[in-house]
């Protein structure tokens, strides 16, 4: 009976002799089986479900019958065969598998890759010894990974294994973040060519630069044909169903597709594979002219004779089993054999020089199946076992397709098993300058930056900056992640940092600055000093306040030293005195002035009570004066001290929104702040109105002159810095503060002391009891005196 009405497939035919190898060199190893022979029958499936129904009914028929019993426990039921190796395809297991399972007869195919097979719910007995599609899936994931590949195409064969690989790969390529632009079927049951058409133009209308492509080797030449034909030239990713195919490699200008990356089954070579082979192709050609010449009804296949036109086979013919994919695949079909081989030997008992002797004992399928299960080998320095699933401890080898003067070569570039090991270095692209090709739908994201998602595709996307306070958690993420508390980040960040602060440094240009023009003001407090100090006895001095101008001029010189708390890195200590210092000082020359124009104001207002009450107001009242005044600072700025918080507190309690920032000691309250300064400026406006409209004493000095210019200066600089502080940052306040303090300064003492070190060195004669009369004995000449004199 007729089985196949088509030409002979030549890769079948290989495939069956490598069989016929392996059981062959499993019989001549009487290590493995001694005393015992494996005997086999090979079947053409024609790849059709109808083709491989019928063998395996055989299969299952008891003993050496035609017939398969119908029981209800077939525990001791003995098949015509032990184990079945085959088939394979996964369309075609699919067929058999169950029927097979349901009698536990062991299924071991050597290139069925489909995972749903490592169900042993459905698939009870089934085994294999190539990797599954799911690993294949996920080496391929890989590879596009290691290349930043994440907008690729899948096409696929519409049968049972290219279905079920896209399925796969689509999902696990959208858990690893791969973006699948395009999915297509290329049909095996009806003309291709249109559908391969189309398929082509979706691809370059998706401007992907990978192509996926699941395939059995008929449908993927067709599909390169007419990609050679459209002149494409891009990367393509192939499985093992068509990695080492010579259709494709042997395909005319099959060169200018671009890059071919293809894994492969792990391969090791068989020993005396080839010296077999050539003794049993010369064979067959001497023992041709004994047979008979062949009728051509004879020369269709048949149960009995699946292989007519196997006599004109010849050393010639060696090509047959040297075909690379060929080769490879010789070596998953004898571990297959091999497996079910050291099964019987396990079962059987058998040791390195024979296998005990049992009388009447059968092999029952299931027993074989347990111990099939458990085999452990090492096949040509290979490890061999399976595991749970049926599933073989063996990965997949990387090649490139490389071609050198229009000659064709599969280069190993790496392996996969768990995970992916690769040499880029030897991969020759098909772009400009050797460079990795590009295939993304957008540009990944700078650092600080996260994707908003454009359409239905998780890889096409915008990039959006993130804001301060936010950064980049992840490559992927799509929105910005906010800073812990407690730190910060700036613009486009992919981390937060704890914040750092900085501060007027003493090398500082503003600081070189402050303390160059501190020491100026500084001399000219301290020249004014000792000028007075020099002239101590004289009327002038005695007039100006005499121990209490020369204290004054002491406090002047410690409010300039005290500025250097604002300088260098702040401290708790050095904060509870800054501004309580930068207060007290100068209000002991401001009240040493109100003391002085009380005094004129009593001189100029009440001249006639002046004279005996003024040595009291210049003595004890002057004192009580500036006593009283600096009280009050003194409890202003204990007030201060008190309820503002420490610099440790205040950078505790600090609300971080900054990277840096400039630290200085907190003027917290602000409105105790104002009181201690507000204090200050009040003392100098008193004295300027009491000065301001006095009576100048006819022929004497115009101490009021002094007063109000010294204290309109004070109060005017003041005044203007309060609109000027609020508006700058923190490091402008600090010398803002310390320069508005000297400019401050300076002015007391240029209007104040300066016109009298003038007079005591340009006009000493000036210097007498009768010009300093009204301050010093409060006698004021009227100007019809000064006519008179």
């Amino acid at each position: 009976m007729s089985v196949c009405l088509v030409r002979l497939n030549s890769y079948g035919l290989a495939l069956s002799l490598v069989m016929k190898f392996s059981v062959d060199y499993i019989n001549a190893d009487q290590s493995i089986l001694p005393g015992v022979r494996l005997g086999f029958e090979t079947y053409d499936t024609c790849g059709q479900p109808a083709g491989v129904m019928k063998p395996t009914l055989r299969f299952l028929s008891e003993g050496s019958t035609e017939e398969v019993a119908a029981r209800c426990n077939y525990t001791d039921y003995a098949t015509r065969v032990v184990a079945v190796i085959g088939p394979y395809t996964s369309e075609m297991v699919s067929v058999i598998s169950k029927l097979l399972g349901f009698f536990l007869i062991p299924q071991i195919s050597f290139s069925a890759t489909s995972d749903k097979f490592s169900d042993k719910g459905l698939y009870p007995s089934f085994m294999r010894t190539v990797p599954t599609d799911r690993l294949q899936v996920e080496a391929i994931v890989e590879l596009l990974k290691e290349f930043g590949w994440n907008w690729v195409a899948v096409v696929a064969s519409e049968d049972e294994y290219g279905r079920q690989g896209q399925r796969q790969f689509s999902a696990l390529a959208g858990e690893k973040g791969i973006c699948v632009a395009y999915e297509g079927l290329i049909p095996i049951y009806s003309n291709p060519g249109p559908t391969i058409r189309n398929i082509l133009h979706r691809i370059n209308s998706k401007s992907v630069g990978v192509v996926v492509l699941f395939a059995l080797p008929e449908p993927a030449v067709k599909f390169f044909i007419e990609v050679i034909h459209r002149n494409m030239s891009m990367v393509w990713i192939g499985p093992t169903s068509w990695a080492l195919l010579s259709d494709i490699a042997t395909l005319p200008n099959i060169h200018t597709v671009g890059t071919i990356l293809a894994f492969a089954d792990e391969n090791r070579p068989l020993p005396q594979f080839n010296d077999y082979f050539q003794a049993l192709f010369s064979k067959i050609q001497q023992e041709r002219p004994q047979q008979p010449p062949l009728e051509p009804s004879s020369s269709i296949p048949t149960m009995g004779n699946p292989c007519p036109t196997c006599w004109h086979l010849s050393p010639d013919n060696m090509s047959l089993v040297e075909e690379t994919q060929r080769n490879r695949q010789a070596f998953s079909i004898y571990a297959a054999v091999r497996s079910i081989a050291q099964a019987l030997h396990n079962m059987l008992g058998c040791n390195t020089t024979s296998c005990p002797p049992k009388s009447g004992y059968k092999i029952y399928p299931w027993q074989l199946l347990e111990e099939t299960k458990k085999v452990s080998l090492n096949i040509s320095g290979t490890p061999f076992e399976f595991d749970t699933k049926g599933n073989p401890s063996m990965g997949y080898e990387l090649l490139v397709w490389t071609w050198k003067e229009h000659q064709m070569n599969f280069t190993p570039i790496g392996n996969f098993f768990k995970k992916l090991s690769i040499n880029e270095a030897l991969i020759q692209w098909h772009t400009k300058s050797n460079q990795v090709p590009m295939s993304s739908c957008s540009a990944d994201c700078k650092t600080g930056e996260v994707r908003r998602i454009k359409g239905f595709h998780s890889c096409c996307f915008d990039c959006l900056p993130c804001h301060e306070g936010t950064f980049q958690n992840n490559t992927g993420d799509s929105q910005c992640t906010n800073c812990p508390k407690g730190q910060w980040s700036t613009p486009r960040s992919n981390h937060c940092v704890d914040p750092t602060y900085t501060y007027l440094a003493w090398d500082s240009h503003e600081s070189l600055g402050l303390v160059l023009a501190g020491v100026v003001v500084v001399i000219c407090e301290a020249v004014v000093t000792v000028l007075f100090l020099r002239h101590w006895d004289t009327k002038v001095v005695k007039a100006t306040g005499g121990p209490l101008c020369a204290l004054s001029l002491l406090c002047l010189m410690g409010c300039c030293a005290s500025l250097v708390l604002f300088l260098g890195p702040p401290g708790d200590v050095m904060c509870r005195l800054q501004l309580p210092l930068n207060a007290i000082f100068p209000t002991v020359i401001l009240s040493t002035i109100l003391a002085t124009s009380v005094q004129i104001v009593y001189v100029t207002e009440f001249p006639g009570k002046s004279t005996s009450h003024l040595q009291t107001l210049r003595g004890p009242g002057s004192c009580l004066v500036v006593l009283a005044c600096c009280g009050v600072q003194a409890g202003l700025c204990g007030w201060f001290v008190q309820v503002a918080p420490s610099l440790t507190t205040f950078r505790s309690e600090l609300r971080v929104e900054f990277v840096e920032r400039f630290l200085r000691c907190p003027v917290t309250p602000l409105h105790s702040f104002a009181l201690m300064l507000g204090f200050n400026v009040l003392l100098a406006l008193i004295s300027f109105m009491c000065t301001f409209t006095a009576v100048k004493p006819a022929g004497q000095y115009n101490m009021a002159r002094d007063i109000t210019i010294s204290t309109l200066a004070y109060c005017v600089v003041w005044v203007i810095f309060v609109p000027i502080y609020t508006g700058l940052d923190d490091r402008k306040k600090s010398i803002a503060h310390v320069t508005v303090t000297l400019i401050s300064h300076m002015g007391l003492v240029a209007a104040y002391f300066f016109p009298k070190c003038h007079l005591l060195m340009k006009t000493p004669e000036l210097n007498t009891a009768d010009h300093f009369r009204a301050y010093l004995e409060g006698k004021i000449t009227s100007p019809q005196e000064e006519q008179a004199q």
